[in-house]
C-alpha cells in the first residue's frame, strides 16, 4: 500500500501502539531502528496497572535507543523511546512536553493509543507518524484517522503478520493507512521517512 500525498518536509515524532503480542514486536522494531533516530518515539504498550512494569528496561536490552518510562513535564527529546507508564495515558504538547493523564478509560484501556494518536496528531499535524502493531481490540483505530486528518503519517503492521490481528485491522478499515507492512519491514520505512539514512 502505498500513499496517495506526497511525504512532510521533516517528521518531529513517531508514536507507536500495540498491545497483545507487543513486547516482541517492539523489541523487532525499535531494534531495527539503529542508534541515531533524529526523533523522538512515544510508546504505548497495553500493560496490566496492578504491576510495576520493566517494560522499559527489557526493550532498552534490546535497542541502541535510550529507553525510559515518561514522565510528566519532560520534553522529548530524539533519539529516545518514551513508555507510558502503566494506568496512564500518555500525551504531547506541541512543544514536545509530556504530560500523563489519568482521565477515564478508553476502549477499556489505560494507556490509550488513541488519546496519543489524538495529542500527536494536534500538536504535530503532518509532522508526526503513527505506527500500530499487534494487538487485541479497537485501541488506535479512530487516532489514526485523527493523524491522518491532520496530513500526519499512519503505518500498520500487516494483520496476516501480526500475532494478534485485531488492533492492526481496526486501523486498516479506517482507510487512513499509508503503509501496510510485514513487521520486518516497519523500521526501515520509518527510518526512511524521518531521515535516519541520510545521517548515517
Amino acid at each position: 500500500m502505498t500513499r496517495d500525498q506526497p511525504p512532510a518536509d521533516h517528521y518531529s515524532v513517531v508514536a507507536v501502539a500495540s498491545s497483545a503480542g507487543g513486547i516482541q514486536a517492539l523489541t523487532a522494531l525499535l531494534g531495527a531502528l539503529g542508534p541515531e533516530l533524529p526523533v523522538p518515539v512515544l510508546l504505548v504498550q497495553h500493560l496490566d496497572p496492578r504491576h510495576r512494569t520493566v517494560l522499559a528496561e527489557v526493550l532498552a536490552r534490546r535497542t541502541a535507543l535510550h529507553v525510559k518510562l515518561a514522565e510528566a513535564g519532560e520534553r522529548a527529546r530524539p533519539g529516545t523511546v518514551y513508555v507510558a507508564p502503566p494506568d496512564r495515558h500518555l500525551l504531547v504538547d506541541s512543544d514536545g512536553v509530556l504530560s500523563l493523564s489519568s482521565a477515564e478509560l478508553v476502549h477499556f484501556v489505560r494507556p490509550s493509543a488513541d488519546l496519543l494518536f489524538e495529542s500527536v496528531a494536534g500538536a504535530y499535524g503532518p509532522e508526526a507518524i503513527a505506527c500500530v502493531l499487534t494487538g487485541t481490540g479497537r485501541d488506535g483505530a479512530t487516532g489514526v484517522g485523527a493523524v491522518k486528518s491532520r496530513g500526519g503519517t499512519v503505518i500498520v503492521q500487516d494483520p496476516e503478520t501480526a500475532d494478534f490481528p485485531g488492533m492492526p485491522q481496526s486501523a486498516v478499515d479506517t482507510g487512513a493507512v499509508d503503509f501496510l507492512l510485514p513487521l520486518e519491514e516497519i523500521a526501515a520505512v520509518v527510518r526512511g521517512l524521518v531521515g535516519a539514512e541520510r545521517q548515517s
